[in-house]
């Protein structure tokens, strides 16, 4: 029998921190996959949420096991898109099912806000993140670019 990990979106609709207590709670997870992240987590992520973004995360009792930061973006060539800036699930929980959890319920929202399709960029490091997403239904579309300019 499968473990459930009930989700929480810790934002509202509008982006806005609901509950900032989470923020704490996600941060040890969310710095697992994002280590350059400021000392100033929970002020760098008001200002990503005051743009747009998202958070859900998937727990255990009171631990958070899995992180995913979301937005929702319109384009000329995708149309209306839910884009995952990042989705992490904490490396001693792995395989367990978080990480798919979290992909079907961005997929539900995705869905439910009429979003044409669900997107991400993964690093090009990170083999089993890259088989976990060929293995829930994703494929590579086109090349990321990009230019440093700091």
């Amino acid at each position: 029998m499968a473990t459930e990990f009930p989700l929480v979106d810790v934002t509202g609709g509008d982006g806005g921190v609901v509950a900032p207590a989470w923020l704490a709670r996600a941060e040890p997870v969310h710095r697992q996959l994002r280590t350059g992240l400021p000392a100033a987590y929970a002020d760098r992520l008001r200002a990503v949420f005051a743009n747009g973004a998202r958070m859900s995360v998937a727990t255990e009792g009171d631990a958070v096991r899995g992180v995913a930061l979301w937005r929702v973006i319109e384009n000329t060539y995708e149309g209306r898109r839910l884009y995952v800036d990042d989705l992490v699930t904490d490396e001693a929980h792995r395989s367990r099912g978080i990480g798919r959890t979290l992909l079907r319920h961005l997929e539900r929202h995705a869905r439910d806000l009429q979003c044409d399709v669900l997107a991400l960029d993964s690093g090009t490091q990170r083999t089993d993140a890259h088989r976990f997403y060929f293995r829930e239904g994703l494929v590579i579309p086109a090349f990321s670019f990009r230019k440093t300019l700091k």
